[in-house]
């Protein structure tokens, strides 16, 4: 709503107590209506030219006043722009505050973090998987440390966000929290998600990510070989403890399923698929996809094994799945029992079904990529790629075909 009249003048206002000296204040008139801004300055009565709103003569310090009404002049048409561009009303009230920052709502980085992971657990299991609300509980005491190293606040307004806080936080997050670089990547990704809201709902004008590159290195995944996979899978454990982890493992070097997918898995999710033979029937729990596969023999025989363990039994799960922090541990264990020199964590399970089980035995990519629950053939390409043995083994179906030729 644009005003009918517009006005602003500088004068003097008569102080407590008597005296030459006058507080200067700025009157702003719309449509009739006043309101007046202390400038925060003082100048004698005998050298104000009242008509003109201005101070007299060409002394430095009437030269400095006339240079700072100057600057509040320009500030005043740029509050009544910015009202304007808005789409706010331009009043001599809604000037004032605009001027004064009165107006400005002030947001705070960490407040708003909050209110949004208390969204997402109100969505728990609806929106958000359990493991997702853990990882922006997770980013959100990162940032709060951060801020508290750095500011020494307990929490910062999102207008002082900028490009210098970005790499900042991605310097301590790599230096005193000793994280990897993709690591630091996915945790200022997260962190990206609520700036843009801030960005979104005008409580920042530009996105501080801007220019800063938030590109992960390509990782060496390297699965098991058919022998390593045989070396776990026949070695004898004396502890029982190491034994059920193996088959753990072992179950999901066979169907591909993480480990969060494995520990949630219902008895009720395997049934008889199209070719009367048992399949599982799931989804992601990181991506909500679809995973329908077949039952190898080696899973099978690991369902049957645990079928009258009381977790199973009772409680209706395929298997008695430990924490992961223990799985990655006692894996650790096993990898030195069986003679395995590789770092063996539970997630190298599903790399080897992609490649060693899978495509390494003729299965094509597509079908590996519907298997893994993946939504694209792009998403594959990261978990399954091809080993040598394999390599070498098409191209010498292709010699021979040259020579044959």
């Amino acid at each position: 709503m644009l005003e009918k009249s517009f006005g602003m003048f500088f004068f003097l206002k008569q102080p407590k107590t008597q005296g030459d000296e006058r507080y200067v204040y700025l009157r702003l008139t719309v449509d009739g209506i006043s309101r007046e801004i202390s400038t925060k300055r003082t100048w004698p009565l005998s050298r104000w030219d009242q008509a003109a709103g201005r101070p007299k003569g060409t002394k430095e310090d009437a030269a400095k006043l006339s240079a700072y009404l100057d600057v509040l002049r320009v500030q005043v048409f740029a509050a009544k722009s910015k009202l304007i561009q808005d789409q706010k009303p331009i009043t001599a009230d809604t000037l004032k505050n605009a001027i004064t920052g009165k107006d400005e709502t002030k947001h705070y980085v960490l407040a708003t973090f909050r209110q949004h992971n208390e969204h997402m657990k109100a969505l728990l299991n609806k929106e958000y998987a359990p493991a997702t609300i853990q990882k922006y509980n997770t980013v959100y005491d990162h940032t709060k440390a951060f801020i508290e190293w750095k500011y020494n606040v307990d929490d910062l307004n999102i207008r002082d966000l900028n490009y210098e806080f970005i790499t900042d936080f991605s310097f301590w997050l790599k230096t005193i929290k000793n994280c990897g670089h993709n690591v630091t990547v996915k945790y200022l990704g997260n962190f990206k998600k609520i700036v843009l809201e801030c960005v979104r709902k005008g409580w920042l004008e530009r996105d501080p990510f801007t220019g800063f590159k938030l590109a992960r290195k390509d990782v060496e995944r390297i699965p098991l070989t058919q022998d390593e996979l045989d070396a776990i899978a026949t070695k004898s454990f004396a502890v029982k403890r190491l034994e059920q982890v193996r088959d753990m493992f072992l179950f999901s070097c066979y169907t591909g399923l993480a480990y969060v997918d494995v520990r949630n898995l219902k008895r009720s999710q395997i049934i008889k698929g199209i070719d009367k033979e048992l399949w599982i029937y799931t989804n992601r729990q990181k991506t909500e996809s679809v995973t329908r596969l077949p039952l190898l023999p080696q899973a099978l025989e690991i369902v049957n094994k645990y079928s009258e363990h009381p977790k199973c039994s009772l409680e209706g799960f395929v298997l008695p799945v430990p924490s992961n922090q223990k799985m990655n541990a006692y894996l650790k264990e096993i990898a030195d029992i069986a003679g395995i020199n590789k770092e063996l964590t539970f997630h190298i399970a599903r790399h080897t079904f992609a490649t060693t089980v899978t495509l390494c035995n003729g299965v094509p990519f597509e079908t590996v990529s519907k298997m893994l629950g993946h939504k694209s053939l792009a998403q594959t390409m990261i978990y399954a790629k091809i080993v040598d043995s394999k390599i070498s083994e098409d191209m010498a179906n292709l010699k021979r075909k040259l020579i044959a030729g």
